[in-house]
């Protein structure tokens, strides 16, 4: 009897479906980071402009959502969180 490999079996696809599944997991911890910064900046009483708030979703670098998490605890108002971050607004 002949052996059947199929595709879903093959090394290739196991390695694609794990690149998914990382990718998947990285675009989680985005979301999640920008949500605790905006979740924390609310419970703090800073308000965010509806622009603001998008700037911060829309943000894919977990580096930049770092700094604007330490900085959430900190800041007086939005600008803050924002200030020379290098990103243009």
């Amino acid at each position: 009897m002949t052996k059947i490999n199929y595709f879903f079996r093959h090394e290739v696809a196991e390695k694609v479906r794990e690149e998914g599944r990382e990718e998947g997991r990285e675009e989680a911890r985005v979301e999640e980071r920008a949500e605790v910064i905006l979740r924390t900046l609310d419970w703090r009483g800073i308000e965010l402009s509806e622009a603001d708030r998008e700037r911060v979703r829309s943000c894919g670098d977990l580096g930049r959502l770092a700094l604007w998490l330490d900085r959430c605890y900190e800041v007086t108002d939005a600008a803050g969180l924002f200030d020379g971050d290098g990103e243009g607004a």
